[in-house]
């Protein structure tokens, strides 16, 4: 059975990093994401990462390269999220999600099918 358990968010000023950690069970072999949701918005895709190797096949949202890093531990199961340079505009609801069939697109919600309960990232100005 996969369970996704997501930690890590809080509250940080504008320029500020957080790290948020994704615990993964049954996902070996899995593709990876994180996604976000901004109050009165639909989730979004942030950063992705194929199944094989740590840093290998990632690609991200236009509005946080060069800020954020995913990466992930294959042998713990685990998924990180580097976050640099917040701000505030990044303040939303941060999910881990894990998929096994690819799609055209990783950042369509339904390539994904389990998903964490997400992690609260609040930046202030």
């Amino acid at each position: 059975q996969v369970q996704l358990v997501e930690s890590g968010g809080g509250s940080v000023q504008a320029g500020g990093s957080l790290r948020l950690s994704c615990a993964g069970s049954g996902v070996s072999g899995f593709f990876m994401a994180w996604f976000r949701q901004l109050p009165g918005k639909e989730k979004e895709g942030v950063a992705f990462i194929g199944s094989l190797g740590s840093f290998g096949s990632a690609a991200y949202a236009d509005f946080v390269k060069g800020r954020f890093t995913i990466s992930k531990d294959n042998v713990k199961n685990m998924l990180y999220l580097q976050m640099n340079s917040l701000k505030a505009e990044d303040t939303a609801m941060y999910y881990c999600a894990a998929g096994s069939i690819y799609g055209p697109d990783w950042s369509q919600r339904g390539m994904y099918d389990y998903w964490g309960q997400g992690t609260q990232v609040t930046v202030s100005s």
